[in-house]
């Protein structure tokens, strides 16, 4: 409250406080003084009286004369305050009174001398009379002096003391009350004479922030305050020669500012133009890109699917060689085309990202399994790592993380001569709503150098710039994936030693999708044993993280051999083991032994599954009982790896390893193109698949037969000459809406590779688009989607022909040779048991052929079939391998078959006869 004061009210409170507590405390202790005295006089007038009546009393208390005492009583009335008095006998007998009744009452005493008793504004004395009292009276001496004559009772009136008292402090108070009103008036002149100059002060103070710097202060007629005055007059100068100076330097800084916004505006105008001329340079540019990759694509779709035609017909194997190169080529050409590409859109900003929901492990394993075969080519081991506290569904742009991954692994492929590949996927942090995603891949290549890691990032750069370099590309794939992930709001680095190995890292924050509730089911593999073997440690360990992940419970053992002698010691135990996954190479465990440990786990009533390197299926794929179901290649994918257990566990059927549907009747498609090449390999490779094919090189021509014919679907190409793909697409929309008929699906033939280009083909009518160079699955796929009718596959009945022996070789030393690794002796040998061997199959065959034993005619072929995989006999592996095939699937044919092999043989061991 103190401080809520201003200076008047502190200096009226400093100035009356203490006046006012001195006078209180003064006034109060002097009047309690002087009503003590008055009190004090009262007694001892009161004391004086009773001691002067009692020797007057004294000889008529003697006499007992009653009307002596009454008549001094009566005069005693007449002294001051007193109110009543009377004389008592010895024994306290009333002997006379004056006055009105006493108001106290008597005191006690212990009757030697005076006792009183205040109260009631009255004081009541009691005083003893002896007989010495009269000595004051009477001349004659009293003997007995010390005797009780009686009693003096007087009582005293305060009221005239009260009054007295009162008419003090009356007086007290008009002096205490006088003198504060006095230091109250100097205490308001001493105020006004310090609020005056300060309100001067605030007032002159408050114009001078108003903006009136001429604003002056007065003397305010005291040292201390005209100091005051004196600084505000200074500082009141120095801000007007302050705002004075501020206000030319702001007419001097408007008039450049002017200037400036005349020249900026004039620059302007010149930004504007330029602008516009870089948005028309980009739109030149984005026109010639896309125009670019039509003019290159076309040729290329020519080139490559030409290329796989050619690969399909009767060539010499340097030809296949020749033909192989050149579809690589092309291929490379294509990726390059694609980053280049990709970069000009990242470049141009128009690159969209999509969130769409996307399992983490299953993109990563679909990268993986892209990029297999260029790994086992190399004989390099692929690891895929998914810890499992990394969530899996989530939200994001599914298709450019795989480029970036795939890229990723592509490079760590490239540059790694022997050893493993990990991919590995963990989370960093997460909360309820997102996820911060660390995705690595290692490698044990050749590793970077400081001065090559500087450059790494860099659009066309490469870790191995030498004339030497043994790898191609643009550089601009780690550039490409760098700016896509800085698009995704994540980062990417690699950390690397020379001849070591490099580890390329994504750090990545990802939104939580919704939980698969169909995500790898466990209840049907639940609580089963799997046996595992797998030499490779981390392939090993991936392995066991998936089936446990799919509910089994891993065993792992060292050797084929501990696995078999393992299954077998537990078969009649509370928990069997039904399951045995096999992690195998060639080089390992050779598929004849393979085949052999397979079919006596079969007898121990355990299901296999192998997984190999993907250049060497073709090895396992004619030794296994059942190799759809009970074959897959490295790394296992975990949806396909549970999917074949489940097989394996389930009800075997007979079924073909290759169904290709049938059906009811040929397609009729329409093939529109102006490029006679792009025109041409469309149509052979449909009619190839038993399609009727009509074809056309223009709009027109396409709009004329549309109304002349029907067709089941139309392949369109969007850029051409006069009437273009999207305008006859109207036009036979047009055409069809005057019709009652159905609309007819319009495939887009396009090789634009820009953003939007399939929602403005879509927008235009047509239903799908196939991005070119295409190939014979992606037609025979959209004709079954759209149609509802599938083409045959024509490369699978002309593997028939092939291996029915028409074009293959009886005995190719160079093939025995390559499948030895290069050893002669050893290609020898093996060629040698095979001819050793050869009557006694042909035997046993031809006795369960005669017999009708079906199963151990399957078994006799199979055991030859795998006996010819080590070996240079083209012709007799392939008519083992449509024996097989044909035998497994209960198929009429199998009959010719039988006899094509029997034939195979006799030429096989007529030849070798012929060559020895």
């Amino acid at each position: 409250m103190f401080k809520d004061l201003g200076i008047k009210g502190r200096v009226l409170l400093l100035t009356l406080l203490p006046a006012s507590l001195m006078a209180l405390v003064l006034g109060g202790y002097f009047t309690w003084v002087q009503l003590a005295e008055l009190e004090v006089q009262l007694l001892q007038r009161g004391q004086m009286i009773a001691e002067q009546l009692a020797p007057l009393a004294a000889p008529a208390l003697a006499r007992g004369d009653a009307e002596q005492l009454k008549r001094i009583a009566r005069q005693t009335l007449e002294q001051p305050d007193v109110r009543a008095a009377g004389f008592l006998g010895a024994e306290h007998a009333l002997l006379a009174s004056a006055g009105p009744r006493m108001l106290n009452q008597p005191p006690s005493g212990d009757g030697t001398g005076l006792a009183l008793r205040s109260g009631n504004d009255a004081t009541r004395f009691l005083l003893p009379v002896f007989g010495r009292h009269r000595n004051l009276t009477d001349s004659l001496p009293i003997a007995d002096g010390e005797r009780l004559l009686g009693w003096v009772e007087l009582e005293l009136s305060h009221h005239s003391t009260l009054l007295r008292g009162y008419r003090s402090l009356f007086a007290s108070l008009l002096l205490i009350v006088a003198g504060l009103f006095v230091t109250a008036l100097l205490a308001v002149r001493l105020s006004r004479t310090i609020n005056e100059p300060l309100r001067q002060i605030k007032q002159s103070v408050g114009q001078l922030k108003d903006g009136r710097l001429e604003t002056r202060l007065p003397p305010l007629g005291s040292h201390e305050l005209d100091e005051v005055a004196s600084g505000i007059n200074r500082m009141a100068e120095a801000l007007q020669n302050a705002q004075e100076e501020l206000q030319h330097n702001i007419e001097q800084a408007t008039e450049d500012v002017r200037q400036n916004l005349e020249t900026i505006e004039i620059q302007n105008i010149e930004l504007d133009f330029a602008r516009k001329e870089a948005l028309e340079a980009s739109r030149i540019k984005s026109e010639f890109l896309a125009n670019m990759s039509h003019e290159i694509r076309t040729p290329l779709n020519g080139i490559l699917g030409f290329t796989r035609l050619l690969q399909k017909s009767e060539l010499s194997p340097r030809q296949q060689d020749y033909l192989g190169t050149i579809e690589k080529s092309a291929d490379s050409l294509l990726g390059i085309i694609n980053e280049v590409l990709d970069f000009s859109k990242i470049e141009a900003g128009k690159l969209v990202l999509e969130h769409i929901p996307f399992n983490l492990r299953d993109l990563l394993q679909d990268a993986l399994t892209l990029l297999a075969p260029a790994a086992h080519a190399k004989q390099l081991e692929l690891v895929s790592l998914v810890y499992r506290d990394t969530p899996l569904a989530l939200i994001g742009d599914p298709q450019r993380l795989k480029q970036i991954l795939t890229n990723l692994i592509s490079n760590a492929i490239k540059f790694t001569r022997a050893g493993t590949i990990v991919v590995r996927a963990m989370v960093e942090d997460e909360n309820d709503d997102q996820a911060q995603l660390r995705i690595s891949v290692q490698d044990t290549g050749i590793g970077l150098a400081d001065e090559e890691l500087r450059h790494l990032f860099q659009a066309f750069s490469q870790a191995d710039n030498s004339l030497s370099r043994q790898t191609g590309g643009t550089g601009l794939g780690l550039v490409i994936s760098k700016r896509l992930i800085e698009q995704m709001g994540g980062e990417i680095g690699v950390t690397s030693v020379p001849e070591q190995g490099s580890e390329f890292w994504i750090s990545l924050a990802l939104p939580k999708g919704r939980a698969d509730a169909e995500d790898l089911p466990r209840a049907p593999l639940r609580g089963r044993r799997v046996a595992v073997l797998e030499r490779h440690a981390l392939a090993r360990q991936a392995l066991q993280h998936q089936l446990e992940d799919c509910g089994l419970q891993v065993l792992q053992y060292p050797s084929l051999d501990a696995l078999h002698e393992g299954i077998a010691a537990q078969r009649h135990g509370e928990q069997p083991i039904g399951l045995a996954v096999l992690g195998v190479t060639a080089q390992e465990l050779p598929p004849e032994r393979l085949s052999q440990r397979i079919w006596e786990l079969e007898g121990l009533d355990c299901k296999s599954l192998v997984l190999c390197p993907t250049t060497e299926q073709a090895l396992y794929h004619d030794l296994l009982p059942v190799a759809s179901s009970q074959l897959q290649a490295k790394p296992a994918c975990t949806r396909k790896l549970q999917q074949a257990l489940l097989e394996l566990l389930g009800p075997r059927q007979p079924r073909a390893e290759n169904p290709a549907p049938l059906a009811s009747r040929a397609a009729r498609l329409l093939c529109v193109d102006d490029n006679p090449a792009n025109l041409l390999l469309v149509q052979t490779l449909l009619e190839d698949m038993g399609a009727e094919v009509c074809a056309v090189d223009s709009g027109y021509a396409a709009l004329e037969r549309v109304q002349q014919q029907r067709f089941d679907l139309i392949f369109m190409d969007v850029q051409m000459p006069g009437l273009d793909g999207r305008q006859t697409t109207e036009a036979i929309r047009q055409w069809e809406s005057q019709r009652d008929g159905g609309a007819l699906p319009i495939i887009a033939l396009t090789a634009h590779a820009l953003a939007n280009e399939k929602r403005a083909l879509l927008q235009a009518g047509m239903d799908d688009y196939l991005t070119k160079p295409i190939s014979e699955r992606q037609l025979a796929q959209v004709v079954l989607k759209w149609t509802g009718l599938a083409l045959r596959n024509q490369g699978q009945e002309r593997a028939v022909d092939t291996h029915a022996g028409k074009t293959l070789s009886v005995l190719d030393a160079e093939e025995g040779l390559r499948l030895a690794a290069g050893k002669a002796d050893l290609a020898a040998d093996m060629l040698s048991m095979l001819l050793a061997g050869l009557p006694a199959d042909r035997q046993a065959i031809h006795q369960a052929r005669q017999a009708g034993e079906r199963l151990a005619l399957i078994e006799r072929v199979h055991r030859l079939h795998g006996a010819t995989r080590y070996c240079g006999v083209p012709q007799l592996r392939a008519a083992c391998q449509r024996s097989e095939t044909l035998l497994k699937q209960n198929d009429p044919a199998a009959a010719l078959a039988l006899d094509e092999l029997d034939a195979a043989i006799v030429r096989l061991a007529s030849e070798a006869n012929l060559s020895a």
